[in-house]
């Protein structure tokens, strides 16, 4: 998927996801939108007696804030595949349907694909 194919919106949570890895220098960082048009910003959290990815933190953060349901998320990593316990968080508020976008460290999106 080019950059210019992307809705704006996508867009925004995907340069929002790759500045909060970078910010703070972890392995992932992320964002999700809910449906009222609100984002969730994270990146991976590594405590000895906590281990979340970014999207885990992010959909953790929308719950915490009230969010009801999901639009959108996106996570910026080296991985190759979004994980399936990431993908069950964005399923669990947002349902099968949710476009989940993964980009690279470039920020480039290399796939999207479905909660579900």
């Amino acid at each position: 998927m080019t950059d210019s194919a992307l809705d704006p919106e996508d867009r925004k949570i995907v340069t929002l996801a790759r500045s909060a890895r970078a910010r703070n220098g972890v392995p992932e960082g992320a964002a999700v939108r809910d449906d009222t048009g609100r984002t969730y910003v994270a990146g991976t959290v590594a405590l000895a007696s906590l281990q979340l990815s970014a999207l885990q933190t992010a959909v953790a953060m929308a719950v915490a804030s009230g969010a009801k349901s999901l639009e959108a998320a996106a996570v910026v990593t080296e991985a190759e595949t979004v994980a399936v316990a990431d993908r069950a968080a964005v399923r669990d508020l947002g349902g099968a349907a949710v476009p989940v976008l993964l980009a690279g460290p470039d920020g480039v999106v290399r796939a999207t694909v479905t909660a579900g």
